[in-house]
């Protein structure tokens, strides 16, 4: 891998350098299909790159990454490529004004999700293409400038298997054996695309006429693999694109600029999707194989909204370094959301974005590989690891905090200003900054420096005095406070929510103030006077981005009546607060346990419950105390199983108690309740135990000892697909077996054999919570392969290994010491793989605080 990185001094010098006119990319995937002969399977990549050097003599580099280059051509003169090629660079040497390159190369399939991924269907033999980019493996499949400031138009051919289709990001037209796809607008690398295969593929059109009357007409696909066919409701997608194209074109005044707008559904996806203008691609876990929640078609609007999103934050309007990634995914983050409440049937997605992507931002924040929004991107490894809960979750919390901020009519007129003045180019944090400055009339530079260019989390706490009587508040205070590493205080726009229990039981709130925070003490002087509350809410309607602390007595309230809080989004923010003080060591994760336990099964949220349940089970496997374990997983079944049992029959709620039982049971009668329903022996009025179910029964079986190798093929004979692969696999994995462990160990350390599929698959079977003794000789096993493995294997799969495998589970200070005695004699090691260690043990480090105050709370 470090021979492939970038650093963005060489990026700045070559794009002061160099200006790219076009490309035109010719590629032979024939060889896809057949029999390779043994042989690595590669593909012919012939790119030809017009562009300008304004220091005619000077010299520069194109990027490849290759297994063999067969000719280089520069200005008509061949150059060796023995001698110009290192395997990751083409060395340009003697540059004219203007220049041609030719690049003749022999590039390889990819089997890590990062390039050209191919990917053979073992149900039908089939095979599928697709690549992907972000931020630098286009490299892998044509020679180019793998930057994103150097943006060109593209044209693209491509010679295919016959029976095949192929798309790209323009309109393509099949003649005489070769795909050729109409020249793109100015683009950058890492968003064009490739999708080729006999995908199913289903077709829509999206019309809009604008005030002027001019008419824009979009032509729409979404494609999938032939297999999930009976499951794809493409239906569903048209509709939230079409509502999202719609909310966009209201709020950007920009027509989409693209042409086509496709969506590819694709299998072993290491995102959840990449925002390539005219050919968007997602994970195919997006098409649902079973029943799911309303969370899960929520989830998928949302990243069909993200995405889109992108067409103009990042696509139209691209950053110039990874530095401001948060200029296209941070927005995109809040896009995603702000679209999904305003056009979509998920009009109560900003509870989900309190509840799960902020708490992703606060973990994040909290690491210390925290950073602030804007990055300090060194290189490409960097840039790769970037893409975390901060550029995306704290980012757009961030946004939602500027547009309380500025107003919304601003915060969209900045926008659309942006948008006008820097089409097809590239930006600084500088250039949305004096946007929003004109727009807001408020000077931005201040607010930049708090919230954009410093890292780590506020908490905010309430503080209240009563009067003699107790009835009424004499002074009511919010204390600010930072943590030592990251001290800065922010100005907080937030609202002060007062609630107390009304005659009927519930909690409701009776008094809201909107204030400024700014010092380590503001006083809310609105609320002196009013009467007592048994709860204060800071951060009500969730318009900052903090840690919620609580006052003793509205402390006191949650324990109780929880659940009688009637506002969704006020529940919501209660739990994120309440697990945040589990995992700061403020509130016993046997407390937070017993929360779920009484309270959970009153959440009306489908998306909150399901994030209780992950909640739940964290509490128990990391931050309670060892001891406890047991009975806090035999309270958590015990409890699921009540709710499974009186949740109403066939209702998404029985779905997620039902999964919820199953990754929790551990004692002979849950698991033999297990078998029973997957056998039919036992049934539970309302539920259908369909495929997808069926694996999530089977993998605690599997982990137990209560489902064998034979039992594992079965179901595998009953669900031959590539998802029933990957199941399968998880599930094999994961048995109680010294053996096993070793094979699955070996299959992911010391063999590169498996897809990145396969290796997520391995990985999450061999780390189980109950099997901590079997697992224990492989902590040491870790540290001795992770450098080795980091610079032997793909960045995605380097990344995989070293946070799949990382020895959480052996929880104790022995495995702190091995890792800061890893990090002592390993300083000089990559930094992006520092990083990876360094936040592991930062986990662990706070699962053992945790688990200290668990284990106080029992004495």
């Amino acid at each position: 891998m470090p021979g492939e990185n970038l650093s963005r001094d060489e990026a700045r010098e070559r794009a002061a350098l160099l200006s790219v006119d076009g490309y035109e990319v010719s590629l032979d995937l024939r060889s896809a299909v057949g029999d390779a002969g043994g042989e690595p399977r590669t593909f012919r990549s012939v790119t030809t790159i017009r562009f300008r050097c304004n220091e005619p003599g000077a010299s520069s580099f194109a990027d490849l990454v290759a297994p063999s280059v067969t000719s280089v051509s520069l200005n008509g003169r061949d150059l060796d490529p023995g001698e110009v090629f290192d395997g990751s660079r083409i060395l340009l040497e003697d540059l004219a004004a203007e220049n041609e390159l030719v690049v003749d190369a022999q590039c390889a399939y990819s089997r890590t999700g990062e390039g050209l991924h191919r990917f053979v269907d073992p149900e039908d033999g089939e095979v599928y293409l697709y690549t992907q980019y972000e931020p630098a493996d286009a490299r892998r499949v044509f020679a180019n400038f793998e930057q994103p400031d150097l943006k060109a138009p593209y044209r693209f051919e491509v010679r295919a298997p016959e029976g095949w289709t192929v798309w790209s990001n323009g309109t393509g037209e099949l003649a005489d054996g070769v795909w050729r796809f109409a020249e793109t607008k100015p683009i950058s690398t890492y968003i064009t695309c490739v999708v080729a295969g006999p995908y199913h593929y289903v077709t829509d059109t999206y019309t809009r006429t604008f005030e002027d009357g001019t008419k824009l007409e979009i032509p729409l696909g979404a494609m999938c693999r032939k297999g999930l066919a009976p499951h794809f409701d493409a239906d569903d997608v048209f509709l939230v694109t079409k509502q999202g194209l719609d909310f966009f074109h209201d709020h950007f005044d920009y027509p989409y600029p693209f042409g086509k707008y496709d969506q590819a559904f694709v299998p072993e996806y290491n995102l959840g999707a990449m925002e390539n203008p005219g050919l968007v691609t997602f994970r195919e876990e997006y098409i649902f194989r079973g029943k799911v929640t309303q969370a899960s078609y929520e989830a998928r609007a949302n990243v069909i909204l993200h995405e889109m999103a992108h067409m103009w934050f990042g696509d139209l309007v691209t950053m110039e370094w990874w530095d401001d990634l948060w200029l296209k995914e941070s927005f995109a983050d809040f896009m995603g959301t702000f679209a999904n409440v305003g056009a979509t049937r998920f009009k109560d997605a900003w509870i989900t974005f309190a509840n799960r992507r902020k708490a992703w931002a606060y973990r994040a924040d909290q690491l210390p590989s925290t950073h602030p929004i804007t990055a300090d991107i060194r290189d490409l490894e960097d840039a790769k690891l970037n893409f975390d809960g901060i550029t995306y979750a704290k980012g757009a919390s961030v946004l939602k905090q500027l547009v309380a901020y500025v107003g919304q009519d601003a915060f969209l007129e900045g926008s659309r200003r942006y948008f006008k003045r820097n089409a097809y180019g590239n930006t600084r944090l500088g250039d949305l900054l004096s946007v929003l400055a004109e727009t807001s009339g408020r000077d931005m530079t201040a607010w930049a420096a708090s919230w954009l260019q410093t890292a780590g989390v506020n908490s905010l706490t309430p503080q209240v005095l009563l009067d003699t009587e107790g009835g009424r508040i004499a002074e009511l205070a919010i204390l600010q406070e930072a943590p030592e590493s990251h001290p800065e205080l922010r100005p907080h726009r937030i609202a002060v929510g007062l609630y107390r229990r009304t005659p009927e039981g519930a909690v409701e709130r009776y008094a809201r103030v909107e204030t400024d925070v700014h010092e380590p003490r503001t006083v809310v002087a609105e609320l002196a006077g009013a009467e007592a509350p048994e709860l204060v809410l800071v951060n009500d309607d969730d318009l900052t981005y903090c840690k919620v602390r609580f006052d003793e007595t509205s402390l006191v309230t949650l324990r109780s009546h929880l659940g009688a809080l009637t506002d969704p989004l006020a529940r919501a923010l209660c739990w994120s607060a309440l697990w945040n003080m589990t995992r700061d060591a403020l509130l016993p994760a046997r407390d937070f346990v017993d929360l779920v336990l009484r309270f959970a099964g009153r959440e009306s949220d489908i998306g909150v419950l399901q994030m209780l349940h992950a909640w739940a089970n964290s509490a128990l496997t990391h931050y309670a105390a060892p001891d406890w374990r047991e009975t806090g997983g035999e309270l958590l079944a015990e409890g699921a199983l009540r709710e499974l049992r009186e949740a109403e029959p066939g209702s998404e709620h029985q779905l997620a108690w039902a999964r919820f039982f199953a990754s929790v049971a551990s004692a002979e009668p849950d698991l033999k309740l297990l078998v029973d329903l997957l056998d039919g022996t036992v049934e539970i009025d309302g539920l259908e135990v369909d495929q997808e179910l069926r694996w999530a029964f089977l993998e605690p079986l599997a982990a137990h000892g209560a489902a064998d190798e034979s039992v594992l093929a079965a179901e595998l004979v009953r669900d031959d697909t590539a998802s029933g692969k990957r199941h399968q696999v998880r599930c094999l994995a994961a048995r109680p077996s010294a053996p096993v462990k070793a094979q699955a160990w070996a299959q992911v350390v010391e063999s590169d054999a498996l897809s990145n599929a396969l290796v997520e698959a391995t990985i999450s079977g061999f780390q189980q919570p109950s099997q901590r003794e079997l697992t224990a000789p492989y902590a040491q096993l870790y540290f001795a392969a992770i450098e080795r493995v980091w610079r032997e294997r793909s960045i995605q799969i380097g990344m995989d290994v070293v946070r799949g495998l990382f020895p959480a589970y052996q929880d104790r200070p022995e495995t702190l010491d091995a890792t800061d005695a890893w990090l002592e004699a390993h300083r000089d090691a990559a930094p992006a793989l520092r990083r990876l260690v360094l936040e592991a043990r930062d986990d662990l480090a706070r699962a053992l605080r945790a688990q200290e105050c668990d284990a106080a709370a029992d004495r």
